[in-house]
């Protein structure tokens, strides 16, 4: 089948940007490429495959193992959460606060792929301890940092944190905060729902993270959009003093608490 044909096909079962994303990166070509050689035969097969495996709910991440953030590339596969450019605000607030001050001793909770950890390794060169309760984000997120040549500098370990003892400068975690009956879309669903849902409210995971945290000196989270307040009266409550910032959508998104 000639690309063309194939293409209006697919964009009439997923739309024209969707269908244009997989047939680029099924056959590797920029866009440009791909209507220059419009007319060229290929076997369209696997295409459809990817086209009706995106239709049912399968995410491009998935689909093709990859995902970029912050300018870099990472692996990823089903059962850890992909990563969204949302979160680059975290990062940022991380970096900052790495770069103005002298820690020694870092945990992250929830380290899912691994992005967070990995970037601060490979930028700041520090060393960081991150836990996470699944084994695929176990898997992806040492698949990651060795690809990024960090491998070193993490200590990734399979537990819950809370049966860590806080003994951290600093405490950072991008960590489920959905509400349980949030209407997700259906690529969303697919998406582990442990790194998902905070709780029946959302942010339950948050409230325990933060208790957790009260004898560190820092503690920087990502969050819900609708969750700054409670969050606030939470952090006041264990004597931080927090503040907030918006993402690039204007969004509540970040935190940092201070003791």
């Amino acid at each position: 089948m000639k690309i063309k044909d194939a293409l209006n096909i697919a964009k009439k079962k997923i739309g024209t940007k969707e269908a244009i994303f997989i047939l680029c990166e099924h056959l590797q070509k920029n866009r440009a490429e791909l209507f220059l050689d419009e007319n060229l035969d290929f076997d369209e097969k696997p295409f459809f495959e990817f086209v009706e495996r995106f239709d049912l709910g399968e995410a491009f991440e998935y689909i093709f193992k990859k995902a970029f953030f912050y300018g870099y590339e990472f692996y990823v596969e089903k059962g850890v959460l992909i990563p969204r450019y949302d979160s680059e605000i975290l990062l940022k607030l991380l970096l900052k606060v790495c770069k103005e001050n002298n820690f020694t001793n870092i945990l992250e909770i929830g380290f899912g792929s691994g992005i967070l950890s990995i970037i601060l390794a490979k930028k700041l060169n520090l060393k960081i301890r991150a836990c996470d309760i699944s084994e695929s984000a176990l898997k992806v997120a040492k698949k990651n940092a060795e690809i990024h040549g960090v491998s070193s500098l993490i200590d990734f370990v399979l537990c819950d944190f809370k049966d860590l003892e806080n003994d951290f400068d600093l405490i950072f975690s991008n960590p489920p905060y959905i509400a349980r009956n949030y209407p997700l879309d259906k690529w969303v669903k697919n998406e582990p729902q442990e790194a998902l849902f905070g709780g029946d409210k959302g942010y339950e995971c948050l409230e325990k993270i933060i208790h957790f945290s009260k004898g560190s000196k820092f503690l920087l989270c990502e969050f819900g959009y609708d969750q700054k307040n409670i969050l606030k009266d939470i952090l006041d409550k264990e004597n931080f003093k927090s503040e907030f910032f918006k993402d690039e959508q204007g969004f509540d998104r970040a935190f940092i608490a201070q003791r």
